[in-house]
């Protein structure tokens, strides 16, 4: 069987993934200890700072929640496994439901700029050549 070359989109989502785990990463921590030298992450977005402090705890659960399934889809992407796959279209489809909802009760307008996105990545995953990579994976 010949090696097939991982879709740009994979590598890009894999990246993508990374960098989502370390930002839930730093967001739970900033949240275990609010006040410490991690406080200054809020200045980027310091309207989701107010949100997460209306969650209270939970706010630690989810960061910590959505940390642990960047890992699992970056890894799964990663080792060209097919839950991988699926997990990456179902954080993308999760994601693109939260800006619809954002945007459409206007909450934050800003999340329009993630719409056009998340429907891209998935359509470049549920193009034929992409889904071909992931079907003779083993898992």
């Amino acid at each position: 069987m010949l090696k097939q070359s991982r879709p740009i989109v994979v590598t890009f989502l894999i990246g993508l993934f990374v960098i989502g785990i370390v930002a839930s990463l730093v967001s739970a921590i900033s949240l275990s200890f609010p006040g410490s030298f991690l406080e200054v992450v809020w200045r980027v977005n310091p309207h989701a700072r107010e949100g997460f402090a209306r969650l209270g705890q939970w706010s630690i659960v989810l960061m910590s929640i959505v940390c642990v399934a960047c890992t699992l889809t970056a890894v799964g992407l990663w080792r060209r496994w097919r839950w991988g796959y699926w997990l990456a279209l179902a954080m993308l489809a999760l994601n693109l439901t939260g800006d619809l909802i954002n945007v459409l009760a206007g909450i934050e307008y800003r999340a329009a700029a993630g719409i056009p996105i998340a429907l891209l990545l998935l359509i470049l995953m549920l193009r034929a050549k992409t889904r071909r990579y992931f079907a003779n994976s083993i898992p």
